[in-house]
């Protein structure tokens, strides 16, 4: 056996292997001898037909086995000999297999680049302080207060937090927005809906709610509202000056509910400190989820910036699949039409490959830290994995763990996924940590 190999790229490397055709032969006689051990045929016991007839009978089924033979050979002799770290088989050409030929196989593979990782010790980190203010719990306690708010009817201008019956339609350079989007008829026109008044959060027309203070039942009124210029819900409309005639048709008060009795055992508190101090309590691991969130992301970014190293160009198409396919899933929920990502499927793929090759990079990184670290995988990190995964699919625990245990693709996938999570939580732990006072 002969075996070549070349240098295709810093991570792809060609190997072309040749077998004589003694050795092809061989693995032809091994095929033929093992069919013939379990094939039974008339006349004779199992195991004792000739070689020539088992031959003849099964010839499709010695072809296909003689040729997987004869490459698997071929493969695994080769990286025995060169000792390469495989990551990815990219390609394999077969060439011509017959008995009384050699064969060369050629076997083109991604493998692992060589590179020093960088000093991963003390890496700098910032977090928020994680007490919570008098203000913030005085906020959350009055979004629960929110939250059982009643809406009365009020006969007077409207304010802010009211609620405003009414109804609108649109038009840009007098066309109506009902003509511009026609299959998004809620942006161009309403005969009733409702609007916060000046509230934090949008309805469907941004700013509308902004320009409702201040007017009554039965006042109507011309609205100028700039769309953003990046509106994805409807792409026709995005940077455009539109023109509402709104008519205000109802106004209804927030009311809230008074700090007492029935308020705070709705909240399964007994009173005001109770409820302050478990608000207060609640904030203060929000934060420290935060924080540890944060740790991850800058120490990962941190390492990125360090490191500089080619990356497996297999790798990197699998991974902006990945980063397309769950950015335009993303974006379909929030409404972005199909032919957006046609228009702009040039950008999109660049701005996908470019990351993916950011996040493959930081997954070798990962992976060779936690070997050089020893890290390594319990069962209560998967068992832990598997419960984080069915929170978040909706899938019983049970049917999960089925599910790994038969697919071993699954199962690598997995155990990679756990694998990277403590070494970047490895990372954090050897971290420097510096509290960072939040701007106001």
């Amino acid at each position: 056996m002969n075996v070549q190999l070349n240098s295709v790229s810093a991570t792809r490397k060609s190997l072309v292997v040749t077998l004589d055709a003694s050795e092809v032969a061989a693995e032809h006689q091994a095929v033929v001898s093992e069919i013939g051990k379990l094939a039974r045929l008339p006349g004779f016991r199992p195991g004792k037909a000739p070689a020539a007839m088992i031959a003849k009978r099964f010839a499709k089924e010695i072809a296909d086995d003689f040729k997987q033979k004869v490459v698997g050979k071929a493969y695994r002799s080769a990286l025995e000999k060169e000792k390469l770290d495989v990551l990815n088989v990219v390609n394999v050409e077969e060439g011509t297999i017959a008995v009384g030929t050699a064969a060369t196989i050629t076997v083109t593979l991604d493998v692992r680049p060589e590179f020093q990782v960088p000093d991963y010790s003390n890496l700098a980190t910032e977090i928020a302080p994680t007490e919570a203010t008098d203000a913030e719990v005085d906020g959350v306690i009055q979004g629960l207060r929110n939250e059982r708010a009643d809406f009365k009817p009020a006969d007077r201008p409207a304010q802010k937090s009211d609620y405003v019956k009414l109804a609108y339609e649109g038009k840009i350079d007098g066309q109506p927005i009902t003509d511009l989007a026609p299959d998004k008829q809620l942006y161009g026109k309403a005969p009733q809906t409702w609007e916060e008044v000046e509230g934090a959060n949008d309805g469907v027309i941004p700013g509308l709610g902004k320009h409702l203070a201040g007017l009554k039942a039965g006042e109507k009124k011309d609205i100028v509202i700039t769309f953003p210029a990046e509106f994805a819900a409807v792409p026709a409309l995005a940077g455009r000056i539109a023109n509402y005639a709104v008519e205000i048709q109802e106004i209804r008060e927030r009311v809230l509910p008074a700090l007492d009795a029935e308020f705070f055992k709705a909240q399964q508190v007994d009173d005001l400190a109770s409820l302050q101090s478990q608000v207060r309590t609640n904030l203060r691991m929000q934060k420290e989820n935060q924080n540890r969130a944060a740790q991850r992301r800058q120490v990962i970014e941190q390492l990125g910036v360090k490191a500089d190293f080619p990356v497996p160009d297999s790798l990197v198409e699998a991974e902006t699949q990945g980063v397309l396919r769950q950015f335009i899933e993303e974006n379909m929920r929030r409404g972005v039409p199909q032919e957006q990502f046609e228009k702009d499927k040039k950008e999109l793929f660049e701005g996908a490959r470019k990351s993916a090759v950011n996040r493959v990079k930081i997954q070798l990184l990962l992976a060779k830290i936690a070997e050089q670290e020893k890290l390594e995988i319990t069962n209560d990190d998967l068992n832990d994995y598997i419960y984080r995964e069915s929170m978040r699919s909706g899938q019983k625990p049970d049917k999960l763990a089925k599910a790994l245990g038969a697919d071993r693709d699954q199962l690598r996938s997995a155990q990679q996924n756990i694998i990277f999570d403590k070494a970047v939580d490895f990372l954090v732990s050897k971290a420097t940590v510096n509290i960072v006072q939040p701007k106001a």
